[in-house]
Formats: structure tokens, sequence, C-alpha cells
């Protein structure tokens, strides 16, 4: 059994996908619009077969955000090494994203970087 894809609704659509492609070598496939209920998707392919399904629709609901809250909270990225996981910090940093923490060495052992993504969900980026 292996995890086919996560999903993540977005409140911009075409900004998320252009992120995911620019920083995480993701692959976009064909815009998915269903007119019927003003879902659209598309799916984000990446060299190992994971997929990440961005989505979004008219009148997406703001969450309260914390950082302490039952269910997912942040989607890591394998960069290979300490110094690619630097240097993809450093770019996200000079483009202007957040980045919360690291890189450093964690409790159990990971060499990471937490960066927000375009609407504020934490993405690690790992040796």
């Amino acid at each position: 059994m292996r995890i086919d894809h996560a999903a993540l609704y977005t409140a911009d659509l075409e900004r998320s996908r252009a992120f995911y492609e620019k920083y995480f070598d993701g692959t976009a496939g064909k815009q998915y619009h269903n007119l019927h209920t003003g879902l659209k998707t598309y799916f984000i392919s990446f060299a190992d077969g994971a997929r990440l399904e961005l989505m979004t629709r008219p009148a997406l609901e703001e969450p309260e955000r914390s950082h302490r809250w039952a269910g997912w909270t942040h989607l890591a990225f394998k960069a290979g090494t300490r110094e690619n996981v630097d240097a993809l910090t450093e770019r996200l940093r000079a483009d202007g994203y957040e980045v919360t923490s690291g890189p450093r060495v964690t409790g159990d052992g990971y060499y990471e970087s937490c960066v927000l993504d375009p609407d504020g969900n934490t993405i690690e980026i790992v040796a």
C-alpha cells in the first residue's frame, strides 16, 4: 500500500501551481473544472511518483490558523543534501516567503527548514 496523493485547498490555484512547480520541481497536469460546483483542480506530479492535488472553489472559508491543531500539520520535501536544503531555503526567503525555522538539525535527527507556502501551509525541506 502507498499513498496515492494528498489534496490541498488553495485561495489562488494558479499561484499555488506555480509555487510547487518552481520550487519543488512539480509538473502540473491539465486543469479540471467542474462547471456545476465551480471546483478547479490540478494534480502536481513529482519525480518519485508522489502527487499533490491543488483545489479551489468559490467561497472558500478562511480557517483560524494555529500551529497546534489536530490534523495535517505539514508537507515535507526531500532536497537530498544539507546544501540543497540551505540553497532552497535561501531562495524562498529571497523571493519573499516566510521561513519559520531552520535550517537546523531537529531532535529526531532531520536537517530541515520550514517555510510557508502562498496560503500559509507549512512546508518542510529536509536533507
